[in-house]
């Protein structure tokens, strides 16, 4: 009798298992729109968050209720950033270190410190070693390295002129997977980014007393238009099945800011959906 009712559920079961249809699990990607975190009300300054990757991450700090000012060069795209998140916008070309040192006082004699600090602004301008001017490669060392030393510069001295201690500092860096790999026509590009993951483990041991966390992060491909009208092969050439959005980002620079992560300190993250661990060759 056991053996009859084994054979009989084991039919059952082949039964079952040949007419259930294989449901197939489609990687729909992010939703950009869609930040989930609890967070404390924190004063965050961004520089460069008119577009692109800046401004996924003052929206991602907006929305979690944080007060954000940022600057950037781009007027038009600054504004309209500013209306449509409430973040206060400061019009400061970052060459320019006295603009971008008083842009830094006004928040600090407004809000009464900088609890958070991202370093996001950058260009990016490749051509031949040949053709690079000097002045060329010097306006991408000024756009892309040198801010970080100003505004961290200053965040210390602030900090250290405080009558009562803030515990509680972030700094988060975007530097990028170029600091480690390259193609030609790109060094003054690779050499800033290289000099990013640098200062930020030297900023980690520097700024330690003043409770402040550095680290940075690596972006690799990241879409910030037209993610669209990527082509399946642009996708599929990642690990992870798709390009990177600038939200992939924002959402790093929300957890390496949660308090309760100040273990991570002078760290470099690669968000690249793997590509920096694929072995390339050409055939």
């Amino acid at each position: 009798m056991a053996d009859n009712y084994l054979e009989k559920k084991f039919e059952e079961y082949s039964i079952r298992k040949s007419t259930a249809k294989t449901k197939k699990i489609v990687s729909t990607g992010p939703k950009p729109e869609h930040i989930e975190v609890r967070f404390p009300t924190r004063r965050v300054f961004v520089t460069g968050g008119a577009s692109g990757i800046g401004k996924a991450i003052v929206q991602a700090f907006r929305k979690i209720g944080c007060r954000v000012a940022f600057c950037d060069n781009d007027r038009k795209n600054g504004s309209l950033t500013a209306q449509t998140s409430g973040a206060r916008f400061y019009p400061v070309d970052v060459c320019d270190s006295k603009a971008l040192q008083s842009c830094m006082h006004d928040i600090f004699t407004t809000w009464g410190d900088i609890d958070i600090l991202i370093n996001n602004v950058g260009i990016s301008r490749f051509s031949p070693i040949s053709e690079t001017s000097i002045d060329d490669f010097d306006r991408i060392i000024a756009t892309n390295l040198r801010p970080v030393f100003i505004t961290a510069r200053e965040m210390a001295m602030y900090r250290q002129s405080l009558s009562r201690p803030n515990n509680y500092g972030r700094i988060v860096n975007i530097t990028s997977t170029r600091y480690l790999m390259s193609e030609p026509g790109s060094e003054g590009y690779a050499a800033s980014k290289g000099g990013i993951y640098s200062l930020t483990h030297a900023l980690s041991l520097s700024l330690a007393p003043l409770h402040i966390t550095v680290n940075s992060i690596a972006p690799g491909w990241i879409e910030n238009n037209n993610y669209e009208t990527l082509r399946p092969e642009d996708h599929e050439q990642h690990p992870s099945g798709r390009v990177g959005r600038p939200e992939d980002i924002a959402r790093m620079c929300l957890f390496l800011c949660m308090e309760e992560n100040d273990f991570i300190n002078g760290e470099n993250i690669t968000i690249d959906g793997g590509m920096t661990k694929k072995m390339i060759y050409e055939e």
